[in-house]
């Protein structure tokens, strides 16, 4: 056992005070404090820090230690065919060969070369992004709040985060004030994951991320609020460094252009042996000299070895590794570039990748049946609000302002410079009432009481008062589900007033609803009132996320390449369908496909290998027919 004793302090590490971050999920935060020896008022001091990172170790993935150059310009000549061609300059020399020795040799040199300087360039390119932006935090040590590189951290120490952060350690939280935090990367859910500090029952032994509420995972984006926390795992003992243990456990692949070269230096290897064993059967049946047939068939074998194959190969992939790196894309192994070639099928993950990760508000429909469609994407006030054909253009205008109002106050995000603070979906209200000329809408109103979104309810509300109206009323703003929403309506807007909710008024707008669902989108349910019993219903607002520029063109020049597009999501079947016919004409069908497809369709490897071989054996057959017609 290591035990770790500090003088300063009196403290005593061992390993049985550390949790995993599951089991921290389990214990209460003082417990958690307790086990870690820290006092959460004041932090770790910096001695006892100092002691727990050496015993520890810093708070950084470790990748496999870079092997000595020396030995990487080595590990080029292990190619079949370089092999080969040594062994082929070997023989030549000692049949005093030496001009196709050194042409050989040259060969290979200039191969070898050639590919290790191209790969040495792009590790070192790699080693200098990984240095542009050092993860920093926040954190408590001593009582004083503290920012300094992530690495330094350790288990016990308290940070804290704000809107922005990154989050640098597994951290169990004791404090959550309306925190979220962007787990996509992590878990791939594109809505931020709400944060809490209650101790979640241990019901399973299966890791859930997604329903450990008290943790902030390790490299995830706090979207919305602040909280504080306790460091529980860092490094590769975080539930981010176990996914990146088993990335680095799983062994790379080889690529088909490597596949195909081991084959072909096999094929030459066994066929040059085959020469040499049949001339030699043929010489000796015709009683020649054993000697003389050595040689001619050792001659032949070398002389059937493409020694211009690999440089061929190897400037091909430099100048496709060149041209990558004209278009912003590093490749660290030169048969990499080869593998995009061979792709046919390409599975696409949908948030952040075909779409780009904005909440977009793209459709209004009023309680009174005015529509209107949004332009523009981002969160910013670049796009405009086209008002459908109607009777009433200014009605329309007052009742969708109405209406945006709502969003704009219920809301606890903001855009500054054109980065979102918040929450996605807030954001894309913020935005859309931006778009309206609505800039700070909110600051009209004193918030006197929120009532939060949870997922139990699924609507969020606020009791406000009017900062400039003199007789200080008490309205309440809500937004969320329809279906939550319009059982505490008991009216809805109609034109300037305000009419009795029947039940066919309620079908009539979850009839709404589902068509703006079918089409992909996000549906969010506005109302405002006296109190939460008595809301006005007001209205729709249709929220996507966006495909990303140059999607649509780069599928379709995919497909038009022979390249089949999947897309995976955990979306309902209507909505993948919906963004897919947004993305390309063609991705609906594909979205549909079966798994089965996917996993069937692959490269045509055997028929390639099998005409490869087909081919080399014809050329034996010509060359020992020459060979006996010329011993006749």
């Amino acid at each position: 056992m290591i035990v770790i004793n500090t003088s300063d302090t009196g403290l005593t590490l061992t390993p049985e005070m550390l949790l995993s971050t599951s089991e921290s999920s389990t214990h209460s935060a003082s417990e958690v404090a307790g086990r870690l020896q820290v006092d959460v008022r004041t932090g770790l001091k910096w001695t006892e820090a100092k002691y727990r990172a050496k015993i520890i170790g810093h708070n950084e993935l470790n990748v496999i230690e870079e092997e000595p150059t020396w030995k990487k310009y080595i590990e080029q000549f292990r190619n079949p065919l370089i092999l080969l061609l040594l062994g082929s300059a070997l023989v030549s020399v000692i049949m005093k060969q030496f001009d196709d020795a050194v042409s050989i040799t040259i060969a290979i040199l200039i191969v070898v070369t050639v590919a290790f300087i191209q790969e040495y360039r792009s590790e070192k390119s790699l080693e200098e992004l990984k240095k542009l932006v050092p993860p920093e935090c926040h954190c408590l040590r001593e009582g004083r709040l503290d920012t300094f590189l992530a690495r330094e951290l350790v288990p016990g120490d308290v940070v804290y985060l704000n809107v922005g952060d990154r989050v640098p350690a597994d951290v169990r939280l004791f404090e959550a004030v309306d925190l979220s935090i962007d787990e996509s990367s992590f878990t791939g859910e594109t809505e931020p994951a709400r944060k809490i500090t209650d101790v979640l029952l241990n019901n399973t032994n299966v890791k859930d991320h997604s329903n450990m509420k008290n943790i902030a995972f390790m490299g995830t984006l706090v979207r919305c609020g602040n909280g504080k926390g306790i460091v529980v795992s860092t490094g590769e003992r975080s539930e981010f460094g176990e996914v990146f243990k088993m990335m680095q456990a799983e062994e790379a692949p080889k690529t088909p252009l490597q596949k195909s070269m081991d084959i072909l230096g096999a094929q030459l290897s066994f066929y040059s042996f085959l020469i040499i064993g049949v001339i030699m059967l043929l010489g000796w049946l015709q009683g020649k000299p054993i000697s003389e047939m050595f040689n001619i068939s050792v001659s032949l074998a070398v002389a059937a070895i493409p020694e211009g194959l690999p440089i061929v190969v190897t400037v091909t992939l430099a100048l496709g590794v060149m041209r990558m790196a004209k278009r912003n894309a590093i490749v660290k192994k030169l048969p990499t570039v080869e593998t995009l070639g061979c792709v046919n099928v390409i599975c696409s993950d949908k948030t952040g990748t075909l779409t780009k990760n904005e909440m977009t508000a793209t459709i209004i429909i009023t309680s009174d049946g005015y529509m209107a469609d949004v332009t523009g994407a981002g969160y910013n006030d670049q796009g405009e609000i086209h008002i459908r054909h109607c009777n009433n253009v200014e009605m329309a205008k007052t009742n969708i302002t109405n209406l945006l109002e709502i969003g704009a106050v219920c809301n606890n995000a903001y855009i500054q410079n054109g980065t979102l603070l918040g929450q996605p979906t807030e954001g894309a209200l913020v935005a859309v009432a931006m778009k309206n000329g609505m800039y700070a809408t909110a600051e009209n109103y004193v918030r006197i009481q929120e009532y939060p979104f949870s997922s139990e309810q699924k609507m969020m509300a606020v009791k406000c008062i009017h900062k400039y109206n003199n007789n200080k009323e008490e309205i309440f703003f809500a937004k969320g589900a329809l279906e939550t929403l319009l059982p505490q309506c008991t009216k809805y807007q109609f034109g300037t007033q305000t009419v009795p909710l029947t039940k066919q008024n309620e079908a009539e707008f979850l009839a709404e609803a589902y068509e703006i669902g079918r089409k992909g989108l996000r549906v969010l349910a506005l109302a405002k009132g006296r109190s939460m019993q008595d809301l006005i219903y007001c209205g729709l607002v249709g929220i996507t996320d966006p495909p990303r520029p140059l999607v649509r063109e780069s599928i379709e020049m995919l497909m038009q390449s022979g390249v089949r597009v999947k897309m995976v999501t955990g979306d309902a079947q209507e909505t993948a369908m919906a963004i897919g016919g947004r993305t390309t004409a063609e991705a609906s069908a594909a979205v549909a496909s079966s798994v089965a497809e996917i996993i069937n369709s692959g490269p045509n490897s055997p028929s390639s290998a099998s005409a490869s071989g087909l081919f080399i054996i014809i050329i034996i057959i010509l060359i020992i027919i020459s060979i006996v017609a010329r011993l006749q």
